[in-house]
């Protein structure tokens, strides 16, 4: 009798889904998170949107092998007697351990230190070229080159938000805080929140912040009933004005992308100041501080305003190009409503990713985000080793009949602005908020 009580079933895993009585399963050990999720470091939302069922694929990805000691305490001596994982999380699963035997998830090579290195000479010639050089033509160099620093910089932030880039925690920590927020503005706190989101529940349409974008852009028709945004928690109300821009989205998405980065400095602002609770919110706020110290005063030694202008609106259409790759990996990809569950967190991340092929020397340009897929199902390999791995990734969609995508840059671009241009027309039928042909919408079930 006391033996049968060890055990619950996946429906009675199911009712423990609500804010504070949060249990998931992993490799059949039940574990009660509901207090853990306050002191989570990738926060609340991983934790509330696949609550209630087997999480184990989620938590390979995202944590490293000292993560299980934390588990222990959170054990509640329960297993899961009905869940039997798929045949392609089991193939995932032995994928995982096999690059962990291989030891590939701590052989990060030197891109941190290069990146930094290049980072660190790009600026030094942007201030010497803005403080020491006269001439509107030297300003404009100095001005791509701190946008790509930026996107640089961006990409070290992402790595060291996944895994640790440096020696130890404490100096990855700096990296982060150095590298999103002083040296770019936005906070790594405000990247985490949304980025684990997006990571969990990728292209889901209710749960990723990554596709929420009304009233600029909608990817699918399925915004035009006004969503409900589970991560935001507020309707995505899609009115006369959200109407009027999504119809001409295809036309407006690269003008937008170049003043896309103004967004993020409002988004951090609007969590930093927020009633949430943000990690570390002294230092990131301190960060925040040091960025528009420098920047301002660097704009201050330009001799005019118009190359002040110039300077700044160059230097932020610039980044339009990492803006624009992140909407490329999933904007045309597949979309579905709600949140992964356990058997097919896997198939999620296939459907709503897409690689950008390109050549081995243009991997600094993607910072690694080009392999899509196998970032989104190895999050914490290191960038370096994602191209070695991509056959791997590439043969075990195959095997499971699972979508891979790879397209060129222009290919993708192409995809992208098609998807827009479809969700458009559609917004443009006043008379017909959502598709009347659902046959059409259910086998098109992508933007």
């Amino acid at each position: 009798m006391e033996a049968e009580k060890k055990y619950i079933t996946s429906e009675e895993l199911r009712k423990h889904s609500s804010p504070g009585d949060l249990w998931i399963s992993i490799q059949g050990k039940v574990y009660d998170v509901s207090e853990w999720a306050k002191q989570h470091p990738g926060g609340e939302v991983p934790l509330l949107t696949l609550a209630g069922q087997d999480v184990t694929d989620a938590f390979l990805a995202y944590h490293p092998g000292s993560a299980w000691q934390r588990l222990e305490g959170l054990y509640t001596g329960l297993r899961v007697r009905d869940f039997v994982p798929s045949e392609v999380s089991k193939d995932y699963r032995r994928l995982h351990a096999e690059f962990a035997r291989l030891g590939l998830f701590e052989k990060k090579g030197h891109v941190a230190v290069c990146c930094l290195a290049s980072i660190a000479l790009m600026l030094s010639l942007c201030v010497y070229g803005v403080a020491a050089c006269e001439g509107a033509a030297v300003h404009f160099v100095c001005a791509v080159l701190l946008g790509l620093l930026w996107i640089q910089s961006a990409y070290v932030g992402h790595d060291s938000g996944h895994y640790q880039v440096m020696t130890s925690t404490g100096f990855n920590r700096v990296a982060q805080i150095l590298a999103g927020n002083c040296l770019t503005g936005i906070s790594i706190a405000w990247w985490k929140w949304t980025h684990n989101a997006h990571h969990l529940a990728c292209n889901s349409l209710d749960h990723d912040p990554d596709l929420q974008h009304i009233p600029v852009f909608a990817v699918s028709s399925r915004f035009f009933n006004s969503l409900t945004s589970i991560f935001y928690g507020r309707t995505l109300k899609f009115d006369f004005a959200a109407r009027l821009l999504v119809s001409y989205q295809h036309w407006t998405f690269y003008p937008v992308m170049c003043f896309g980065r103004i967004n993020l400095f409002i988004q951090t602002f609007l969590l930093l100041f927020s009633k949430r609770r943000v990690p570390d919110r002294a230092l990131n706020i301190l960060g925040i501080l040091v960025f528009w110290t420098w920047y301002p005063l660097l704009v201050s030694f330009l001799p005019n305003w118009p190359e002040r202008a110039m300077f700044v609106v160059t230097s932020l259409s610039v980044t339009a190009i990492q803006h624009i790759q992140f909407c490329l990996n999933h904007f045309s990809a597949n979309v579905y409503m709600g949140p992964p569950n356990g058997n097919d967190w896997f198939e999620k991340q296939t459907g709503g990713t897409i690689d950008i092929s390109c050549p081995t020397w243009m991997d600094w340009f993607h910072g690694g985000l080009q392999f899509q897929l196998e970032h989104h199902l190895f999050p914490r390999l290191p960038r370096c080793q994602l191209r070695k791995i991509s056959p791997l990734a590439r043969d075990l969609c195959k095997k499971h009949n699972l979508p891979y995508r790879s397209l060129s840059f222009w290919e993708a671009n192409v995809s992208t602005i098609r998807t827009l241009r479809t969700a458009a027309l559609q917004a443009r039928d006043l008379s017909s908020p959502v598709p009347k042909n659902l046959v059409w919408e259910a086998v098109n079930t992508h933007g």
